[in-house]
């Protein structure tokens, strides 16, 4: 395979989806030199069949708001690779979402997977309505709508999605219920469910707790036990980002900064644990703006930027694909950053990637360091299938275990020959080779 001609093709193929194309091109070049070493590979033409979806699902959402008027939506499922395990992924409510973020995502999914040991498969799905402003009957009536379509493509074996950008446990909620009625059938087709009907404890915790979990691994290889007198930037606000700094606030760190789409804040006498409950009360509850943190504890707020030029010893991207590039990539690094670990999706661009592994800083690409959420979904699959729920403690524990695992797994692929560990390559070739393997195994299909 060369890369270069293989995505000149994909581009020609697929045009106008920039991220889908950075997905696969970030994948591929590091896996190149793997996948050339297995000419069974290339001969059943694997590259191919695991770039490029099974299946795609493109729909109109028709709803009536609650004056009445009639409103329309477009809404996908793109459902990656199954190889492994039923399709499994979130679904995204936001204005941005159209096919090629889907694809990305999907794609990003099927590794990310992969990685944690379970039985998954990769899928993403969602729709450019946005909640935001929307009353709760509005909000239901757009997800009974979305289900209305979507049920017959979905199952508990076939593909089980999750929340997202967007969608939290309230969205989860009104689209399993309308699952329910029109499959007549009580089954754990979805995660993020609430405790009342099949969830799992610290599912909303798990993405964040997951992404601290797997970089204490890291650090714990430089010999650091503890986040004590580290100095924690965060982006984002909703459930990833709070979990986040409240496991940052547990291991003693400092958490200076958190944002969302419309600028951040700086706290430098830091978020404690009562300022982090404002915080969440304030986007979870009333829906309001990170600018109201600023407000209410007299500090600093800064419009439409991100929070990469303020100083750090540790970065946590958690809010969406794309937030550091090169610039603030470089401005993290000259301030003292010593590692990042992504809570989001591809939240930097390859450029500030490049950046990171240049200067050989602490890297942590989300498809392993955000597998956390998505690792206690496969639990709460399983407790479901069970019919049980595990205490608080043993969720954790496996979440934990699942963590470490992934860690390990990088490092035995990604360490380079002068004890480097390029966790980039090493993900990548760990979530590859598990797929690749797989798919060799049950013939062409």
């Amino acid at each position: 395979m060369k890369v270069d001609q293989f995505l000149d093709n994909l581009k020609r193929r697929f045009p106008n989806e920039p991220e889908y194309h950075q997905a696969v091109e970030e994948v591929l070049l590091s896996i190149e030199e793997t996948y050339n070493a297995h000419p069974e590979f290339e001969k059943q033409n694997i590259i191919e069949r695991i770039c490029i979806p099974d299946r795609i699902f493109s729909f109109r959402v028709t709803w009536v708001d609650d004056k009445g008027n009639v409103k329309t939506n477009m809404a996908y499922r793109v459902q990656h690779n199954n190889a492994i395990g039923p399709y499994k992924g979130g679904i995204r409510f936001h204005e941005s979402v159209y096919p090629s973020i889907l694809k990305f995502l999907a794609f990003e999914q099927t590794f990310k997977n992969a990685l944690t040991t379970l039985p998954m498969g990769g899928a993403k799905g969602g729709s450019d309505f946005t909640p935001q402003g929307k009353s709760d009957s509005e909000v239901m009536r757009f997800c009974q709508a979305y289900i209305l379509e979507l049920w017959r493509h979905i199952g508990p074996e076939t593909d089980v999605p999750a929340g997202d950008i967007g969608v939290g446990g309230r969205e989860v909620a009104y689209m399993f219920g309308m699952y329910r009625k029109l499959a007549q059938e009580n089954t754990g087709t979805f995660t993020g469910k609430g405790l009342e009907f099949g969830g799992s404890l610290i599912r909303p915790e798990a993405t964040g707790y997951g992404n601290i979990y797997f970089l204490m691994n890291m650090l714990k290889r430089k010999g650091i036990n503890d986040l004590k007198g580290q100095v924690v930037s965060i982006s984002g606000s909703g459930n990833v980002a709070t979990y986040t700094a409240e496991k940052v606030l547990e291991l003693g760190g400092k958490v200076i900064t958190m944002s969302d789409s419309s600028g951040y804040i700086y706290d430098a006498e830091g978020i404690d644990s009562e300022k982090l409950a404002y915080i969440f009360d304030l986007k979870n509850v009333q829906r309001g703006r990170i600018k109201e943190y600023a407000d209410k504890y007299n500090c600093k707020y800064v419009d439409g930027e991100r929070p990469w030029s303020e100083k750090c010893t540790i970065a946590l991207p958690s809010a969406t694909q794309n937030e550091i590039d090169k610039q603030e990539a470089e401005m993290l690094v000259s301030n003292g950053c010593m590692a990042v670990s992504e809570g989001a999706n591809m939240p930097s661009t390859m450029e500030a990637v490049e950046v990171f592994l240049k200067n050989k800083i602490l890297y942590a690409p989300g498809k392993a360091a955000n597998a956390g959420g998505v690792s206690v979904s496969g639990l709460e699959m399983s407790q479901n299938a069970m019919k049980l729920s595990w205490p608080k403690e043993e969720v954790d524990k496996r979440l934990q275990d699942i963590m470490a695992s992934i860690h390990e797994a990088c490092v035995k692929y990604g360490t380079e020959p002068d004890g480097f560990v390029n966790y980039v390559k090493g993900a990548n070739i760990a979530g590859f080779m598990k797929v690749a393997k797989a798919m060799m195994a049950q013939g062409v299909v």
